[in-house]
């Protein structure tokens, strides 16, 4: 089938995306408490980006008063700014805008007895805003935003106890939102509990003696929270869908040599489990024998597996940025990063100055690979192009941004035409925000240009580059216009 006879569905949902704690600031303002990210210092992007710290650093980061040190607490200010950026969303046509719900500017600490009336008035005004031009929200519950109490006092997700803070926070949000909010992700990139295990689930390597299997745990307690929320939201709340989101860690092997693709085939699976036990209800066998082969042993509680089976989620939402090569003797070859995971370069393919890998073809190849696995809608939640940009004359002239989304969304309707269920995309980092991984400003990936460096110098003033333009005939064609 060709370009020309593939349509985008009716109501496709075009828009962008980013999360609380790299766009809020007012780190402390309205009665918000710190975020287990709130303590991270900006990094050296050689060195690539900080997902943990000591035990002693996190104290003294937390006690800190210097601001200046911590990127994400100043955000771009989007809680002093957030009319004037959802007007321009809107300009561009929007039809959703994902964004995150920081559970610490609801409960504090987490473990609160009542939520905080400031946090839920903010998000009340923001969704309001949304509506008032016509925007559908998607709210992302838990966006690498935990309150660092609950990681202190409890060591995040290791504790069986945060799954019930996890639903009073859930609660609160439905009662408060679900009249407004259609659409909903319990826990973003839920895989990074195992590759960043503090940044992912709250969990201080010195608080436990075994950071794999206390990564393990964490997890399986997030899977359980997040099937108790959608029985909850289907119980009490019809009308609402709730998805879940992953990271696509497309790999392709090296060669077709035996080793390396029975290598592909070990690691993908092993990727793939997260939205197994979400999308498909089970745990894999390939998990229960890495487990077996490791000593690992989860405690897993009456009720828990049926749970997981009778609760899986509405929809698949998954990051896509790059894609790697693996192989069976992957030691010796030249490596290079692709979002959490560091894998083979492949040889083929260009890559931003930050070492991602640019593989639109790798869209579509992802596309059809989750939706054959799971017959479940498909939602691209992040897609986005992190590089340097030179404002000048009040714009960024970005045709290499503009190249990198036609691409992938050429990818993406070609994958439709596949036969693919998928019902929006949302452009990562739609407005420029601090880097999730480093802290920085330089890493940019909006349509709006937001005066602001490194260092928190700047006006803070919006302007639309050139890709702001050119996306708003995408929407306005409904994808009609690449």
């Amino acid at each position: 089938m060709g370009d020309k006879e593939i349509k985008f569905p009716d109501g496709f949902l075009w828009g962008g995306a980013f999360a609380a704690n790299q766009v809020e600031g007012a780190y402390l303002e309205g009665g918000k408490g710190l975020s287990e990210v709130d303590i991270f210092p900006k990094s050296d992007r050689v060195k690539g980006g900080i997902f943990s710290l000591p035990y002693g650093e996190i104290i003294e980061n937390a006690q800190d008063k210097d601001d200046k040190k911590y990127p994400k607490r100043r955000g771009i200010d989007f809680y002093h700014h957030y009319k004037e950026d959802i007007a321009l969303f809107a300009e561009m046509g929007f039809k959703v805008l994902r964004f995150s719900i920081s559970w610490s500017r609801i409960f504090p600490n987490g473990d609160d007895a009542k939520p905080n009336k400031e946090g839920i008035i903010f998000y009340h005004n923001v969704i309001n805003e949304l509506k008032k031009y016509h925007i559908e929200p998607l709210v992302t519950m838990s966006h690498f935003e935990m309150p660092l109490q609950l990681a202190l006092k409890y060591n995040g997700w290791t504790d069986r106890r945060v799954i019930g803070f996890f639903m009073k926070y859930a609660e609160t949000l439905f009662k408060e939102f679900a009249a407004d909010v259609r659409y909903w992700i319990t826990f973003n990139e839920i895989d990074a509990t195992i590759h960043i295990p503090f940044y992912g689930a709250g969990i201080i390597a010195e608080k436990t003696s075994n950071v794999e299997l206390a990564s393990y745990q964490a997890l399986h307690h997030q899977f359980v929270a997040s099937a108790l929320v959608k029985k909850l939201a289907h119980e009490q709340y019809p009308g609402i869908s709730i998805g879940c989101m992953v990271t696509k860690n497309l790999k392709y092997p090296s060669t077709c040599k035996p080793d390396d693709c029975m290598q592909w085939l070990k690691e993908t699976e092993e990727d793939s489990f997260y939205a197994d036990v979400m999308a498909a209800g089970y745990y894999p066998y390939s998990v229960w024998q890495i487990w077996k082969n490791k000593g690992i042993t989860v405690e897993i509680e009456p009720g828990d597996l049926e749970l997981l089976k009778n609760n899986t989620v509405d929809y698949v939402a998954f990051s896509y940025y790059a894609s790697l090569v693996t192989s069976a003797d992957g030691a010796s070859k030249e490596k290079t990063s692709a979002n959490l995971l560091v894998g083979e370069k492949n040889p083929y393919l260009k890559q931003t100055p930050w070492g991602w890998q640019i593989d639109p073809e790798g869209l579509r190849f992802s596309l059809n690979q989750l939706y054959d696995r799971y017959r479940k809608p498909l939602f691209v939640a992040e897609n986005g192009l992190g590089t340097f940009d030179v404002f000048q004359n009040g714009t960024v002239e970005d045709d290499y941004r503009i190249d990198y989304i036609r691409d992938h969304l050429k990818a993406l309707k070609q994958a439709i035409g596949d036969g693919v269920d998928v019902f929006g995309y949302t452009y990562w980092g739609c407005i420029d925000c601090i880097s999730g991984s480093t802290g920085e400003m330089s890493k940019r990936y909006g349509f709006i240009y937001v005066d602001q460096d490194d260092e928190g110098n700047g006006s803070l003033k919006r302007y639309p580059k050139k890709s702001f333009y050119w996306y708003k005939k995408v929407i306005a064609s409904n994808g009609e216009v690449l």
